[in-house]
């Protein structure tokens, strides 16, 4: 798991026209697999995107509402999981990223202190 800058990634992913939104979306995916791996949904980043290029983003919404119940295990609780279904289908599917990478910042920097 990386450590990364969630304004730094917005700000690459918009200068590269979404090339690095890509980069960061695989990453995300692989970084939340590592955090939950007693989860039955551990498809790879690059599968994740490759079905979601496939099918026209439907597979996209699938992975959100996967991705938002892994963050309510890590949570303990909460309703990421339709926040994520919603941000995903009204086109804002980037501000998931930022929720699950302060997730994943919160984790490695608690891993990196022990």
């Amino acid at each position: 798991m990386k450590n990364r800058n969630i304004v730094l990634a917005i700000i690459f992913t918009l200068l590269s026209c979404g090339i690095y939104g890509i980069y960061w979306f695989i990453n995300v995916n692989d970084d939340m697999n590592t955090l939950t791996p007693d989860d039955s949904y551990q498809t790879s980043g690059g599968l994740a995107f490759l079905f979601t290029l496939l099918s026209c983003g439907i597979y996209g919404i699938y992975w959100a509402y996967r991705m938002g119940a892994k963050m309510d295990k890590l949570k303990n609780g909460g309703s990421h999981t339709f926040l994520f279904i919603l941000l995903q289908v009204i086109g804002f599917g980037i501000v998931d990223y930022c929720i699950m990478q302060s997730i994943i910042n919160e984790k490695a920097t608690i891993s990196s202190v022990e």
